[in-house]
């Protein structure tokens, strides 16, 4: 039995799961929806505030899919009540971030500025010139758009100039010596 599988979603109160034809779970909270497709193998069991996920043989697939169908489904439930956030740090000499309405303003070392537009159901918040919030309630779309947003201007080796997330440790290179 999986170990992540097997375990119980508690369903707080204010949140409500349904389950449609063809395994379509949606999940309604206080700060949205969200929806998903699960494998038509695996079953979803709706009992006393508790949301359990169960599979029907012991097979490989069957045994990942569990495991990944009970992180998704908990997952939604997180985001409908409590949302999530993904924080950025920018370190560079003239780098920042400047909040336009809902746009952001990227000065990160380029010739021009780069606007950050957010995507439906993200927020981008400016908690100071040099980091930022992605909030949503959709774990992977905020993943996502941190992603791409470090990707813009990764943070380098040698000075650590870049973009890097909230608390991420960056491996410093030593750098070329004088002889």
């Amino acid at each position: 039995m999986s170990r992540i599988g097997k375990l119980p979603i508690p369903v707080p109160a204010g949140v409500e799961i349904s389950v449609d034809a063809g395994n379509v779970v949606t999940v309604k909270g206080p700060k949205g929806t969200l929806t998903q497709l699960l494998d038509a193998d695996m079953g979803v069991v709706i009992e006393e505030g508790t949301l359990t996920v169960t599979r029907p043989t012991d097979r490989p697939r069957h045994r990942a899919l569990h495991g990944l169908s009970r992180s998704l489904l908990a997952n939604m439930v997180e985001g409908v009540t409590n949302g999530y956030e993904k924080r950025l740090e920018i370190v560079g000499v003239g780098y920042r971030f400047v909040a336009k309405g809902s746009d952001i303003d990227l000065s990160a070392g380029f010739s021009h500025p780069v606007v950050l537009t957010p995507p439906d159901g993200i927020e981008f918040k400016v908690i100071a010139p040099n980091q930022m919030a992605i909030v949503g309630i959709d774990k992977q779309v905020v993943g996502e758009e941190a992603a791409k947003i470090r990707a813009l201007r990764p943070p380098e080796p040698y000075k650590g100039k870049g973009i890097k997330y909230q608390g991420e440790h960056i491996r410093r290179k030593v750098g070329k010596r004088a002889q």
